[in-house]
C-alpha cells in the first residue's frame, strides 16, 4: 500500500468535507467561521433546514456569493444527503467563485436525523421548530435519552 497516497487521500477528505456533528458543535459555539449554507429548492427549505443555514440555491450563487460575501468568507454546504450530489456540485461553483468550501456529509437527512436542530417554515412564512427525534441507527440513545457521541 502507498501510505503518502493514502494519508494524502485522507487528508484531502478532512480538508474538504465535514460532518453534521462538527457543523452542529461549531453553530452551537456562537462563531462558527463559516457560512452554512443550504442548496436545495425553496419547497426543500420551507419543509425543514438545519437551524443556523442560510438558502442560497445552487443557480442563485454565482450573482450572491459575490455580491454579499467577502473574499475570505468560508462555507460549508450541503444537500438532501448521502444519495444526492447537490452539494458537491455546490462546492465547485463556490470554489470556481474563488471561495473555500467544504461539503457537509450526510446533508439534511443526517442533520435530522441526529436530532439536530430543524426549523420550518410555517404557513405565516415564520420559522417553526420541525426538528425531528433521534434515530438510534445514526445517534443511539442511552437509557437516561441524551444522545451518545460517537466520539470522532
Amino acid at each position: 500500500m502507498d501510505l503518502a497516497a493514502a494519508r494524502a487521500h485522507f487528508a484531502a477528505k478532512l480538508a474538504f468535507e465535514t460532518d453534521v456533528s462538527d457543523v452542529h458543535a461549531a453553530l452551537d459555539g456562537g462563531d462558527p467561521g463559516f457560512v452554512l449554507i443550504d442548496t436545495r429548492s425553496q419547497e426543500a427549505w420551507d419543509q425543514g433546514h438545519a437551524r443556523g443555514a442560510i438558502h442560497l440555491p445552487k443557480p442563485d450563487m454565482p450573482a450572491r456569493i459575490p455580491a454579499e460575501y467577502a473574499a475570505d468568507t468560508r462555507f460549508v454546504v450541503y444537500c438532501w444527503g448521502p444519495g444526492c450530489n447537490g452539494a458537491t456540485r455546490a462546492g465547485l461553483i463556490i470554489t470556481e467563485l474563488g471561495y473555500a468550501v467544504q461539503e457537509m456529509i450526510g446533508g439534511f437527512e443526517y442533520w435530522a436525523r441526529e436530532g439536530l436542530p430543524v426549523d420550518a417554515v410555517g404557513t405565516d412564512g415564520e420559522a417553526v421548530d420541525a426538528t425531528y427525534p433521534v434515530d438510534p441507527l445514526t445517534s443511539p440513545l442511552p437509557a437516561a435519552g441524551a444522545r451518545i457521541a460517537c466520539d470522532c
